[in-house]
């Protein structure tokens, strides 16, 4: 089974993956931060890296997908191939942060690739406000996120609300995260294993 967390910069996706993956006893599969070799170029000249970028997110998480579907074990993933395609790319390229020719390559890689992939069993999308986000990347304190401007978490969220509005490639469940602490509160994150089981057990 291939579960996937969907949801903006700051969300709380790497931290319910952790500890999601530690209760049902999935395997984690992490978004590639630590080693990525364009993220902090990026968030200093968005223009100049964001096709670079892409391009390394794309190839990175095409691999994780054909990697997770060759396991005989079930999987949790830490942000989609889908998010890259409909949400971060269409945005810079709408904020004038990647060229039209850029953008077009990109989306035609895309294309290919997600021919030869499969959706998810579970997407679960963390909704969260720009208020919750700035809070959250403020506490968790990487320098290259310093710089990341409201507006641009803001569009960010707009596109992520288009995309889950349109979202029928598998199931689906979102989550409310503003009013939740699931990192140190036992019943928020009960609360969210509950309503995972109930979509886990209409799989079957």
């Amino acid at each position: 089974m291939h579960i996937a967390i969907a949801g903006n910069i700051g969300s709380g996706k790497t931290t319910l993956t952790g500890l999601l993956s530690k209760h049902f006893k999935w395997q984690a599969q992490y978004e590639d931060v630590d080693t990525n070799p364009y993220l902090e170029s990026f968030y200093e000249d968005m223009r100049r890296w964001s096709f670079n970028l892409q391009v390394y997110f794309l190839n990175s998480r095409f691999r994780q997908v054909v990697d997770i579907r060759k396991r005989t074990k079930s999987v949790i993933q830490d942000r989609t191939i889908y998010e890259d395609a409909y949400i971060f790319a269409p945005n810079l390229h709408a904020m004038g942060l990647m060229t039209t020719r850029d953008f077009e390559n990109y989306s035609s890689l895309f294309e290919l690739m997600s021919s030869f992939i499969q959706p998810p069993d579970l997407l679960i999308y963390l909704r969260a406000s720009v208020p919750t986000l700035v809070n959250q990347i403020q506490k968790r304190g990487r320098d290259y996120e310093n710089s990341i401007r409201l507006d641009y978490l803001k569009s960010l969220n707009d596109r992520y609300e288009n995309w889950i509005e349109t979202y029928i490639a598998g199931k689906l469940l979102v989550i409310e995260v503003d009013n939740l602490n699931f990192q140190k509160n036992a019943e928020d994150l009960g609360l969210i294993i509950e309503k995972i089981n109930a979509e886990i057990n209409g799989l079957f």
